[in-house]
């Protein structure tokens, strides 16, 4: 596992940073962020992705399964003297907050959720009359598209491409580099769930969403403060070959409202 995943505060930190720098600016060009904006995320991890939101004068909501990291986005508001609601739950099952959002965020989400169209098909009963969805997710192919940054292995979290080896030899590798098996499983399922850019597309045009703009990453925003890299655009030619793209694209950005 990478150093920076095991220290959760600087993780909060350094996401809050990216969604500040690059999130909030791509959104804004959509829909002004602006005190008393209903923001909800959805998989919101240690909610420093609403920090910068919250900082703004926005009304935020995060939701995620893992009641641990609930804890933990409770704790880091509270120390950046934030205002947030955090909620451990299946979003799906909170009745009592559909039609409400003007901003829905979803990052790094998508790629671990099995039936994508029914999740979609739900996220709309949460957003207001002109809400948007901001979605974010690294494509499948890309070197680290598995998320085989969290093996504990160092020569496993740190090795590009092999997530795309047979499921059956993938396995083998992660076991015989002594990953645990709940790291195994959690690899496995993501390997099952995995999002290509033409699968996220499709799937939103079944489900009537509009694709205001999209944003393709050859390098990711957050590796900018992950790795000291400076963030690019994904070039022109390839970003509009279907497939090829994917092995170029470290993170995609849409913006979608329901038609």
């Amino acid at each position: 596992m990478q150093e920076r995943q095991k220290d959760r505060t600087r993780y909060f930190r350094e996401l809050a940073e990216t969604s500040e720098r690059y999130f909030m600016p791509y959104i804004g060009r959509f829909r002004p962020i602006e005190p008393g904006l209903r923001v909800l995320e959805i998989g919101c991890g240690d909610g420093g992705n609403l920090l910068p939101f919250a900082r703004h004068g926005c009304h935020v909501l995060g939701v995620d399964m893992a009641a641990s990291r609930i804890d933990v986005a409770r704790a880091q508001f509270q120390a950046a003297g934030a205002e947030g609601e955090f909620i451990a739950s299946d979003i799906f099952r909170l009745t009592e907050f559909r039609h409400r959002f003007d901003l829905i965020l979803c990052h790094d989400v998508i790629e671990h959720i099995g039936d994508k169209a029914l999740f979609l098909r739900n996220i709309k009963d949460y957003l207001a009359p002109d809400g948007l969805l901001f979605m974010s997710f690294p494509a499948w192919q890309m070197p680290f598209g598995g998320h085989q940054q969290i093996c504990r292995s160092r020569v496993l979290s740190h090795l590009p491409w092999f997530h795309l080896l047979p499921s059956w030899l993938y396995k083998n590798m992660l076991q015989s580099f002594g990953e645990t098996a709940g790291v195994v499983d959690e690899l496995l399922s993501i390997k099952q769930t995995r999002c290509p850019i033409e699968t996220f597309e499709r799937h939103a045009r079944n489900e009537r969403f509009v694709t205001i703009d999209r944003l393709l990453w050859f390098i990711n925003p957050h590796y900018r403060v992950k790795f000291g890299l400076r963030p690019r655009r994904l070039w022109s030619l390839p970003g509009r070959i279907p497939y090829v793209r994917n092995f170029y694209t470290t993170s995609c950005f849409y913006m979608l409202r329901p038609q």
